[in-house]
């Protein structure tokens, strides 16, 4: 049985968000920065463990605050809101089954962004709802030196505070870029595993899985 799993790819302007899919889709990377100014859709076919799984990635522009996330007390927000429907770069993005959250880790204002965003995702969640997974990407590590945050630091914040998944990629060397994909899609696979941490089933996943892209 075939599964589509919708991903949602967020970050701040020039955090290489667009150059991470790209890389994952077609093994390309390009110099120039074109700015995401629409929402983006790519149905990609992946086999993981010998089981195909169909994906809807959704790259979206840079977006000022998530969808019902302004004014509205928490878990009491409808599923679909009228700005999600009014503005067509938000579209489906609250009806995702994961979020890939990417700053750049020489930009602390990128950090600063994905983690507005993440709170505003929770604070929209609906009670009741099963909990979707959320991974933080640190991209453009071929620019180790001029990182802000030390590594250590975020991890050690996302991983035991936010209690997400954490990973560090380079989509210019294509470092890291299938890893991110295959352990996403094992968190999203097992999300209903309420017992396993979220932290515990991002890490380690490429160990006893294989992600193919077709």
């Amino acid at each position: 049985m075939v599964a589509t799993f919708k991903i949602a790819v967020l970050g701040a302007q020039g955090v290489g968000k667009s150059a991470i899919v790209r890389q994952f889709l077609y093994n390309e990377f390009s110099e120039v920065c074109v700015p995401t100014t629409a929402r983006r859709v790519y149905l990609p076919a992946v086999v993981m463990n010998g089981h195909v799984h169909d994906l809807q990635i959704m790259d979206f522009p840079p977006i000022t605050a998530f969808p019902g996330s302004a004014g509205h007390p928490p878990g009491l927000i409808p599923l679909c809101t009228l700005q999600e429907w009014a503005d067509v770069c938000c579209r489906g993005l609250r009806s995702v089954h994961a979020y890939i959250l990417v700053y750049d880790i020489c930009c602390f204002d990128s950090f600063e962004y994905i983690k507005t965003i993440r709170q505003q995702i929770l604070e929209t969640r609906v009670i009741g709802t099963s909990e979707t997974p959320i991974i933080i990407v640190g991209n453009k590590r071929d620019l180790q030196r001029g990182r802000v945050i030390p590594r250590w630091n975020v991890s050690n914040l996302v991983k035991k505070t936010w209690k997400c998944g954490y990973i560090e990629c380079s989509a210019k060397y294509n470092w890291h870029i299938l890893l991110l994909f295959s352990e996403l899609l094992k968190s999203v696979g097992c999300a209903r595993c309420k017992h396993v941490h979220t932290t515990i089933r991002f890490q380690g996943a490429l160990r006893r899985n294989r992600c193919t892209i077709m």
